[in-house]
């Protein structure tokens, strides 16, 4: 009993947003698809909203021309954060590897980075900002993971330098502070 009160009390001091869910058509128009063509590559990724009210990034990974990823991009209002701020997902993935990123500014050029493993089966992904480090096309910058107090760009990307289909459910994305 000592620890379910315990528990309970963990929870209800921790503040949780939804910043995220896919239940309406407005959030397929929030979302844009961004592949490898702008770089003269042939992959192909999409995003479409299921009738069960998930978003689903999809797609086929070409490494021809030269490239090698898809990604899901929303470009939002600032999200305000603090140093503890957590991003839980819930997603159901393939059984491939996927980044979850952030930009701070919408004119950054380095996003900040962190892999999640998917596993066929619904997840629950608790991902710290501070624990994200900076990234810019595929290279690790030399820099201080994140500690901003906001951030303007969400996304999704694949690219595990290898031809693959892919297929990605996003139920929710919430915004966990202390």
């Amino acid at each position: 009993m000592k620890y379910l009160i315990i528990s309970l009390l963990f929870t209800l001091s921790m503040n949780t947003q939804v910043l995220f869910d896919f239940n309406n058509d407005d959030a397929a128009n929030q979302w844009q698809i961004e592949d490898d063509v702008v770089m003269g590559g042939r992959s192909s990724g999409n995003f479409s909203l299921s009738d069960q009210g998930y978003g689903i990034f999809e797609g086929e990974v070409s490494l021809e021309n030269n490239g090698g990823f898809s990604s899901l991009q929303n470009r939002h209002d600032p999200i305000s954060v603090n140093k503890d701020s957590k991003i839980r997902l819930r997603v159901k993935g393939d059984g491939k590897r996927y980044q979850f990123r952030v930009k701070r500014s919408r004119r950054d050029y380095q996003s900040y980075i962190t892999y999640f493993d998917t596993n066929g089966e619904w997840q629950e992904i608790e991902i710290a900002l501070s624990d994200m480090y900076p990234n810019y096309r595929g290279n690790r910058l030399d820099g201080p993971n994140f500690n901003h107090d906001y951030f303007e760009v969400t996304r999704f990307f694949i690219g595990n330098k290898k031809p693959q289909s892919f297929r990605l459910l996003i139920d929710e994305i919430t915004l966990v502070s202390e």
